[in-house]
C-alpha cells in the first residue's frame, strides 16, 4: 500500500488535526474550575484574536471580559493570565514558590539551553541567581563605588549631547553606551569608549535580539516549533548570541591569564576563581556555558531595561515641558550647580516622582517573563495545574484602574502627598515581583536618578524642529521591551 500517496495522506493529516483539537478541548475542559478564557480554535488557539505585535493589549481587554484570572490558548500551548496588582501580588509574592519557575518556551530554550539566569531553571537558576546577587553586592551594587561609576558615565554623556550643540540628533546609541558602560564596569572591570567598533557591534546584537524576542515572527516559532527553518527571527536571533558569547569567551580566556585569587577585579574573575574552586565538582555549576549565558543575560537585562526608559523619560520631558520646569526648579533649588549624587534623592520628591511615574507609564515589560508552576495550585478559586504557563500581566498592575488616579496619564503626582512629600506605592511593580524579580533592582533605580537628574540639571529637551509637542508619538515599538518609536531630541544647554 503506498501511503504516499494524496489519497491517504489528506485523510491522515483531517484525522490528525481533529485528535489535536480533540485533546486541546478535553485539557481545556478536563479542570472543572480552570479559569475561564476565549474559545480556542484547532491548531492556531487564540492567535486569530491577538494583537500579535503587542499581544499585551489584547490581555488586557480580555481581563475585562473574564476577570483577574483567566486562560488563553497559543497554538496548542495553554497559559493562564493574572491580571490586577491583587491577583499578581497573590501569586507571586504570597504563593511566590509555586509560581518561581521560568516557563519553557521553545525559543527561550534553545537560546540559553537552561544556562544563565534569566531563562534558567531548576537548581541551576537558584546557584547562578545567589551567585549574582552575592557578587554584584560584593562589587558595590547599591554602594558608593557604583554611584561614582555611573557619576563618571554621566559626564560622559553629557559631553556627548554637548557634542551636538543643540541640533536634533538621535539618542538610543548613546543612551544604551553609556548604561551598558557601568555594567560592564562590573562584569569586565572596564569601561569602553562610545565609538569603539567591538562595543557598538556588542550593543547592536543585543538590541536586536530584544526587538526579536517580541516580535510576530518568533512569537510563531514558539508556537509551532517545526516551522522554524521558515522563520528568519530564530535563526538570526541564535546567530546574535553566539556572536555575543564568542567576545565573552574571548575576554574570560583572556581574563584567566593574568586571574589572582586575591585581587577579583571582576565579575568574571569571581567566577573563573569559583570555577577553580569545584573542579573536582564534576556536577557543579560554574562552567564556561554558564559563564557565557550568565555575562551575556546581565549585559542585556543591564543595558535595555534601563536605557529604554531613560528614553521614554526624555520623551516624556519634550511632551509635558510644564513636568520638565518644575524638575528643573528642584534641581536648582537644591542641587544648583553641584553633581547630582544619589543623597539628593530624599530631598527631591518632585523629581523622584516623576523618575517612579516614567517607569510606571513607559510600562516596558508589559507581560513580564512568563512563569510556570512548580505545583497544583488554587488562585482566586480557580484550579491551575503543576507546569502551566503564568503570564504575571505587569501592564494591568501599573496601570490598575483600583490603585492608580489616573493610570493612562503622565502623573508624576501619583507619587506624591497632598504635602507634596513622595510616597511609595505597593502597586509599583515594573521590576516584577516574587522569587523572579529583578536581581538589578537596586543598580537599576540608581542609575535612572542620577542618569535623568544629571541630564535635566544640563539641558532643556525639546523636538526636533518642525515637529510639535502634538505630534510627538507615544505609541510603544514592538518588541520583548517596548521602547518608544524613534524619534530625535535637541538637547539645548542651560546657561
Amino acid at each position: 500500500m503506498d501511503w504516499t500517496n494524496p489519497i491517504f495522506i489528506v485523510p491522515m493529516l483531517v484525522l490528525t488535526l481533529v485528535f489535536l483539537w480533540k485533546c486541546s478541548h478535553f485539557w481545556n475542559s478536563s479542570f472543572r474550575d480552570y479559569p475561564p478564557g476565549p474559545k480556542p480554535l484547532p491548531i492556531i488557539g487564540n492567535l486569530h484574536i491577538f494583537d500579535v505585535k503587542r499581544p499585551y493589549r489584547t490581555m488586557l481587554e480580555l481581563s475585562r471580559k473574564y476577570g483577574a484570572v483567566f486562560s488563553i490558548q497559543m497554538g496548542l500551548q495553554k497559559m493562564v493570565v493574572l491580571a490586577g496588582y491583587e491577583t499578581v501580588k497573590e501569586a507571586l509574592v504570597n504563593q511566590a514558590d509555586a509560581f518561581a519557575e521560568r516557563a519553557r518556551v521553545p525559543l527561550f530554550e534553545e537560546f540559553s539551553k537552561g544556562y544563565g539566569v534569566i531563562f534558567a531553571h531548576g537548581e541551576n537558576w537558584k546557584v547562578m541567581r545567589r551567585f549574582t546577587l552575592s557578587t554584584l553586592r560584593d562589587f558595590g551594587m547599591g554602594k558608593r563605588v557604583i554611584e561614582d561609576r555611573i557619576v563618571e558615565e554621566c559626564r560622559c554623556l553629557i559631553k556627548e549631547f554637548e557634542s551636538h550643540q543643540g541640533k536634533p540628533f538621535e539618542i538610543t546609541t548613546d543612551l544604551n553606551a553609556a548604561v551598558a558602560n557601568v555594567i560592564v564596569a562590573i562584569l569586565l572591570g572596564k569601561r569602553f569608549k562610545y565609538e569603539d567598533p567591538t562595543f557598538l557591534r556588542l550593543l547592536n546584537l543585543i538590541s536586536e535580539n530584544v526587538r526579536l524576542f517580541g516580535s510576530p515572527s518568533n512569537m510563531l516559532y514558539n508556537m509551532f516549533p517545526t516551522l522554524g527553518f521558515l522563520l528568519s527571527g530564530r535563526k538570526t536571533v541564535l546567530k546574535n548570541r553566539d556572536e555575543v558569547h564568542a567576545f565573552i569567551k574571548a575576554t574570560f580566556i583572556e581574563h584567566l591569564k593574568e586571574l589572582d585569587t586575591n585581587d577579583q577585579r571582576s565579575f568574571i574573575d569571581t567566577f573563573l576563581v569559583r570555577q577553580q574552586e569545584e573542579k573536582s565538582n564534576t556536577g557543579g555549576y560554574f562552567h564556561n556555558e554558564n559563564l557565557k549565558s550568565l555575562v551575556g543575560n546581565l549585559f542585556a537585562a543591564g543595558m535595555e531595561t534601563t536605557s529604554t526608559t531613560l528614553r521614554w523619560g526624555i520623551l516624556l520631558m519634550m511632551k509635558y515641558p510644564t513636568i520638565q520646569n518644575c524638575v528643573h526648579e528642584e534641581i536648582e533649588q537644591v542641587i544648583g550647580s553641584a553633581q547630582p549624587r544619589i543623597e539628593h534623592r530624599t530631598k527631591m520628591p518632585y523629581t523622584d516622582a516623576v523618575v517612579h511615574e516614567i517607569q510606571r507609564f513607559a510600562n516596558i515589560l508589559p507581560t513580564s517573563l512568563p512563569h510556570e508552576t512548580t505545583a497544583d495550585v488554587t488562585l482566586k478559586g480557580y484550579f491551575i495545574p503543576k507546569g502551566t504557563h503564568i503570564i504575571p500581566l505587569l501592564a494591568s498592575v501599573l496601570y490598575d484602574e483600583s490603585q492608580w488616579e489616573k493610570p493612562h496619564t503622565f502623573y508624576p503626582e501619583h507619587f506624591l502627598d497632598s504635602e507634596g512629600k513622595f510616597v511609595k506605592k505597593e502597586a509599583f511593580l515594573p521590576f516584577s515581583a516574587g522569587r523572579r524579580i529583578c536581581a538589578g533592582e537596586t543598580l537599576a533605580k540608581m542609575e535612572l536618578f542620577l542618569f535623568f537628574t544629571s541630564l535635566m540639571q544640563r539641558f532643556t529637551f525639546q523636538p526636533a524642529p518642525g515637529v510639535s509637542r502634538a505630534e510627538l508619538d507615544l505609541t510603544p515599538a514592538v518588541g520583548f521591551t517596548t521602547p518608544p518609536m524613534p524619534h530625535k531630541i535637541c538637547a539645548v544647554p542651560r546657561s
